[in-house]
């Protein structure tokens, strides 16, 4: 009989949160999903794509990712290890202040995540472009690892999420 794997059963759980959000609350709009299985390392990835619906300038992805190192520890379950999954999301949002802007996002992210968390901002715009926005990514990296315990935990995340996209669109 197929058991599911660490990396299925959060992602199922993540899913149908999400969709939840959209078809059932319409707080959020799905724009994209993918579901990755990468050869050449064994790895799996899945994202999800939103944004909420009264502040759609705002996108936000959800990711999660396993290693080849995870599923081998769960499937052989070894001894000492906690198979689990990465969580991280991407926030993109265009700006225009960058100074004011870039620092109120970093003291939102710090207030809502509490120092569980590496996140990193990076600013773009195309060439010949520069006197107008600016494309601010947002990358954050969920330092504890996720296992099937945290499964019960996954609606009051995607409310935080929901709750720090919405300040940062309101910057």
């Amino acid at each position: 009989m197929y058991d599911p794997t660490v990396f299925e059963n959060l992602k199922v759980a993540f899913e149908n949160q999400l969709y939840d959000l959209d078809t059932l609350a319409h707080k959020i709009n799905i724009h994209n999903r993918t579901d990755q299985l990468d050869l050449a390392v064994l790895a799996r990835k899945f994202t999800l794509k939103f944004s909420l619906v009264h502040y759609p300038a705002v996108t936000v992805e959800v990711i999660l990712n396993s290693s080849l190192q995870e599923l081998a520890d769960e499937i052989l379950e070894a001894e000492n290890t906690d198979p689990g999954c990465y969580l991280s999301l991407r926030v993109l949002k265009f700006v225009e202040d960058l100074e004011i802007q870039c620092e109120l996002i970093a003291a939102i992210l710090d207030a809502v995540w509490e120092g569980d968390i590496q996140h990193k901002q990076t600013i773009s715009y195309e060439f010949g472009q520069r006197e107008a926005d600016y494309l601010h990514t947002i990358d954050i990296d969920f330092i504890p690892k996720l296992t099937e315990e945290n499964m019960s935990e996954i609606a009051g995340f995607l409310q935080s999420v929901l709750d720090m996209v919405e300040q940062i669109s309101e910057i």
